[in-house]
């Protein structure tokens, strides 16, 4: 007897392999160098975002003169049970080095990291990014203020993996994210 032939198995099998070869490229990952051009960083614009965008390399700047802001000037608010603020830190920079009165976590870590990576540090995750479903803590943070100039106003949680990513790329600034559920 004669046994017809199957076709629609490799066929099946060639679907199957190009789904999951689209499934397992990095195109939109923390780590993907085309994903940071598309910042929702307030006051950052997409191009100034972008971690390919040519900059001049941080240097350290003198103190600023009396009556004029440091070029990094942000207040974060603490909110360890994620709706009441519980400590507020205050953190300036000239390039490198933290000025007297920063009582963040680690003032030299957060301005040595800030002068480094700027406002970009800050971005959201680009819309429609697909984040681990994992909650590390009730904690959330929101910081205002100004990163080389630029603008900020960013609020942080730690309820799945892209937002706990951002909180650690700033553990100096807003402490580690080690929560409490």
């Amino acid at each position: 007897m004669i046994r017809p032939r199957r076709t629609g198995f490799p066929l099946l099998l060639l679907c199957s392999v190009l789904v999951l070869a689209a499934c397992g490229s990095n195109a939109g990952t923390p780590g993907d160098d085309s994903s940071a051009s598309a910042s929702a960083t307030p006051g950052v614009s997409p191009s100034a975002a972008s971690p390919t965008a040519s900059a001049p390399a941080p240097t350290s700047a003198p103190a600023p003169a009396p009556g004029q802001a440091a070029a990094t000037s942000l207040t974060v608010e603490f909110m360890a049970d994620g709706q009441n603020t519980t400590d507020t830190w205050t953190l300036q920079c000239e390039g490198t080095t933290p000025l007297p009165g920063s009582n963040v976590p680690d003032p030299a870590a957060a301005c040595a990291v800030l002068a480094g990576q700027g406002a970009t540090l800050f971005a959201e995750p680009e819309a429609g990014m697909m984040c681990t479903q994992i909650i590390a803590g009730m904690q959330r943070a929101h910081v205002t203020g100004t990163v080389n100039g630029s603008a900020v106003d960013a609020s942080f949680a730690l309820t799945d993996g892209c937002q706990i990513s951002r909180w650690e790329n700033l553990t100096a600034l807003l402490g580690p994210a080690n929560g409490s559920l």
